[in-house]
């Protein structure tokens, strides 16, 4: 079913590109001053899906806004500075995406970013909460398994909470996964779509190559060092920068994907499918990313994992214990955030 329903892969990013339709979406980028907020925000103002782009950050934020603002498309841009300005960058926003926080560095692991990004998510999400509880959330700062629970318990405390309208950005996974798929088979990457579940970190990383289309077959030790390749290509980047940052273009590619994907849903576009680690009883983890058909408020339909292999079945038993931790470790520190 999924792969009967998947897109060509880059199909998103160019509908942000390239659609005449007048869509009138506000989006908020919260963290829009760094590695991965810069380049973001200029996908987002390059499309004509988004009417305001609103760019908050702690500093930087008015050259950023400034420098975006003079770009000939028609999304009005301003920059809001500092904690007193938050509520009014989220007032009326449809969509915010968040991807404040420190990136990492050689030897560190997503879960080492845990102590500052929880911090810097629970305190932008109540914001949230607060100013625009009906917009679509999309976190991207890290560690994404323990930044989505804490941002749905700080919606809970708020008395707010959706969880139809709470994603963890995965999408580099997949884009991931469908460049390497292709390179490996001579395949256009624009036309592979490769759906991967679990989580965002290490080993909760599956990506089912027995679902991609179109069908492609490796032999299992290609396919478990392809594997380990999608699963560590985040660490890849950080060593190539060697100090200077994690994966910022293309993350920021990812995310304006999932962003135009999210938006073409609530503008009524029928059949837009995309992973995201969001709240489900799809496993025995209270969230898991699985592939999601988006609508008008968010997920219409959780479409589960389908038709797996043993290779595949056994990476998400092994996912398990790390998953469920790392959730357990974000709902633990929402409860004592004041």
């Amino acid at each position: 079913m999924l792969s009967r329903l998947a897109r060509p892969a880059a199909a998103a990013l160019r509908r942000g590109l390239a659609t005449t339709a007048q869509n009138n979406a506000k989006v908020a980028v919260l963290g829009a001053s760094g590695g991965i907020g810069q380049p973001l925000s200029l996908l987002l103002k390059n499309s004509p899906l988004v009417s305001r782009l609103s760019l908050y950050d702690i500093a930087h934020t008015p050259g950023v806004a400034a420098d975006l603002s003079h770009i000939e498309t028609r999304a009005n841009v301003k920059g809001f500075l500092g904690p007193e300005q938050l509520p009014e960058c989220l007032k009326g926003c449809d969509v915010v995406v968040i991807p404040a926080g420190v990136p990492r560095k050689p030897g560190m692991t997503r879960d080492d970013l845990f102590n500052t990004n929880a911090s810097i998510v629970a305190t932008l999400t109540t914001a949230c909460a607060k100013h625009c509880p009906e917009a679509m959330i999309c976190i991207i700062s890290n560690p994404v398994n323990s930044t989505i629970p804490i941002t749905s318990e700080v919606f809970k405390k708020h008395g707010v909470y959706n969880p139809n309208r709470i994603f963890g950005v995965t999408t580099l996974d997949i884009v991931r996964a469908n460049t390497f798929v292709a390179e490996l088979k001579g395949l256009d990457p624009a036309r592979v779509s490769v759906p991967v579940i679990g989580g965002h970190a290490g080993k909760t990383i599956i990506p089912l190559i027995s679902q991609c289309t179109p069908k492609v077959d490796f032999p299992q030790d290609q396919l478990e060092k392809l594997t380990g390749r999608i699963q560590e290509a985040g660490t890849e980047v950080v060593k190539a920068k060697a100090g200077a940052g994690s994966a910022t273009l293309s993350m920021a590619y990812a995310g304006a994907r999932f962003v135009f994907s999210l938006v073409d849903a609530m503008n009524g576009k029928e059949g837009v499918i995309e992973c995201a680690f969001v709240r489900s009883e799809e496993t025995e983890s209270p969230y898991f990313s699985t592939p999601l058909l988006l609508g008008k408020n968010g997920i219409e339909k959780n479409l589960g994992i389908g038709k797996i292999t043993p290779f595949e079945e056994k990476m998400v038993a092994e996912a398990m214990s790390e998953l469920k931790a790392s959730i357990k470790k974000g709902e633990d520190f929402a409860k004592n955030f004041k």
